[in-house]
């Protein structure tokens, strides 16, 4: 499970070092792929493999489902911890999420999510404005 906030930072060659705590559950590897906000999406590999079997699932007539596809798979990358936790994040995905010298790791339960300083502040601001009408329209999932 894969809790928490954590600042790190990104060296000169691309490599980011996970969080220590989270380095045993992502032992098998992990797919790194684009978020839906502007963020990079961490998944270990036994996350991943069923979440792909489900997309490849559904129908490619489908625009939307398309699209999903374009985005989770066009730039995923399959990566293996170095022997200091640290993953090599390619420079197309680096740029996406716009990571230069710093990087916020969140957990996300399941999978991680990889932010810039400013978009992980950004959507902070957005959860702290938005936080308590989200949970109003979800209530019955809490």
């Amino acid at each position: 499970m894969f809790l928490g906030r954590f600042d790190h930072s990104v060296d000169t060659k691309g490599r980011l070092a996970l969080p220590a705590r989270y380095r045993d559950q992502l032992s098998d590897g992990v797919v790194v792929t684009r978020g839906f906000d502007a963020c990079l999406l961490v998944y270990p590999m036994a996350e991943w493999l069923p979440l792909a079997k489900r997309v490849s699932e559904l129908s490619i007539g489908d625009p939307d489902v398309r699209a999903l596809r374009r985005l989770l798979f066009a730039d995923a990358a399959d990566l293996e911890l170095d022997k200091q936790g640290r993953i090599l994040i390619p420079s197309g995905l680096r740029d996406y999420a716009g990571l230069d010298r710093d990087a916020v790791v969140t957990g996300m339960h399941t999978f991680i999510e990889i932010w810039s300083p400013e978009q992980w502040l950004s959507e902070r601001s957005a959860l702290d404005r938005d936080g308590q009408a989200v949970a109003e329209r979800l209530a019955e999932l809490i």
